[in-house]
């Protein structure tokens, strides 16, 4: 189990920007390793993760997920999202600020990591990020399956805070491990968590990161990822939060400097795969919902 201790202040170095990842560079030559990859599996069909099991039946589906516990259609309306899920979700960069052990630190065998609300840290700390309210329903289909709901796979999820600032990694919250947390789907194939909204830092289009597991088991164990993506967040709702400069002092500035079809990550196809819908306000919070298909 990782402990959160000053030593992580030195190893991995912190952002030379407290606002930024650790650059364009690093993130492009992630993104095209990864989209190479991605191309070559396209032509074999789905991942094929052969010999998984969901841990009862021992039933799979032909992507290597549990197998689905509901009989959603081909083409089923996205959660929330207005729009009809045909395709599997872009393979996406996890960024330099992963925390799952590929580069550094890794908060995914700590205790108490698998919850729902992930505003504050675990461990030695129990700071609590600031920021606006946001709930996120993240709905996983099986597109090998006729695009049903994924029932016990797991979601990692991760994002910047209010300043732009990824703990475990940014200057200043090297030894909190907060806005960080696994769930497992539920029965529709939803994994939900009570966040805030992140900051948008400079150059990139306020999002957040995600890695699908197989199981909660497999999360917590370095197991195998099958997807990992990004979510967009909509234009108005982040400017709404935004007009808070004491709680997020850089993100309209950085907001304007951008767009979806301009962002690295979102750019290829103005994040039409992964932009999730928004209720809500800024003065009592937001409900995220996105579904995508693995």
């Amino acid at each position: 189990m990782t402990t959160m201790t000053s030593s992580q202040s030195t190893s991995p170095q912190p952002p030379v920007h407290p606002d930024h990842d650790r650059g364009l560079e690093f993130d492009v030559r992630t993104l095209v390793a990864r989209r190479s990859a991605l191309g070559f599996l396209s032509g074999a069909g789905l991942l094929a993760l052969v010999g998984c099991t969901d841990g009862t039946s021992g039933a799979t589906s032909a992507s290597g997920l549990p197998a689905s516990t509901s009989s959603a259609t081909t083409g089923a309306t996205a959660s929330g999202a207005g729009a009809a899920v045909d395709s599997v979700v872009p393979d996406e960069t996890a960024g330099p600020y992963p925390g799952d052990g590929s580069n550094g630190v890794d908060v995914l065998d700590d205790t108490g990591i698998v919850r729902r609300d992930i505003r504050s840290s675990v461990g030695t700390s129990t700071t609590t990020a600031p920021g606006v309210p946001l709930i996120v329903n993240l709905t996983v289909l099986d597109a090998a399956s006729g695009y049903a709901a994924m029932q016990g796979v797991a979601v990692y999820a991760w994002h910047a805070d209010a300043q732009g600032r990824y703990s475990m990694y940014s200057q200043g919250v090297e030894n909190e491990n907060y806005l960080r947390g696994v769930q497992p789907t539920d029965a529709a194939g939803t994994a939900t968590f009570s966040t805030v909204l992140p900051g948008c830092y400079d150059g990139r289009w306020p999002h957040i990161h995600f890695e699908v597991y197989r199981s909660t088991a497999e999360a917590t164990s370095d197991g195998q990822i099958v997807r990992t993506s990004q979510i967009a967040l909509p234009q108005a709702a982040c400017e709404a939060a935004y007009a808070d400069t004491s709680t997020y002092p850089t993100s309209a500035r950085n907001l304007a400097r951008t767009s979806l079809t301009r962002d690295m990550v979102f750019g290829d196809d103005g994040g039409i795969h992964q932009l999730a819908t928004v209720t809500g306000d800024a003065g009592s919070g937001y409900v995220a919902s996105l579904t995508i298909a693995v």
